[in-house]
């Protein structure tokens, strides 16, 4: 698998796949390739977003973040807002959901991206 697969793609597939294995190594394989493609498809929302922000003034920016319930609180800078509306545009992707499916799968086996000898 690399990284020129469509995160999303890989993402759904990975999930997919995780949901007929046991196997703690393998798991561990698709939980890296995963995390990394999460990264990728975040890093692609984020992107968008922030071309979409640029040609919004900040209260049509807060009327956007408005519609995607991200709070543009008090003190809160408008790169922080576009970052706030890019993750929860990204949290609500079925990509990052069937992450969250693969990472709740190898947890019930004991499987983090963290390594026992960091634990």
């Amino acid at each position: 698998m690399t990284m020129d697969t469509n995160p999303t793609a890989l993402l759904l597939d990975l999930a997919a796949r995780s949901q007929h294995l046991s196997n703690r190594e393998a798991l561990q394989d698709l939980l890296a390739t995963g995390h990394r493609a999460w990264c990728k498809g975040f890093a692609d929302v984020q992107a968008g977003v922030d071309r979409e922000a640029m040609s919004l003034s900040d209260a049509e920016l807060a009327e956007r973040c408005g519609a995607a319930c991200v709070p543009w609180e008090k003190g809160m800078t408008r790169s922080e807002a576009v970052s706030a509306l890019a993750f929860m545009t990204w949290d609500a992707a079925s990509a990052a959901m069937a992450y969250t499916e693969l990472e709740e799968r190898a947890a019930h086996f004991g499987v983090c991206l963290l390594g026992e000898e960091v634990l």
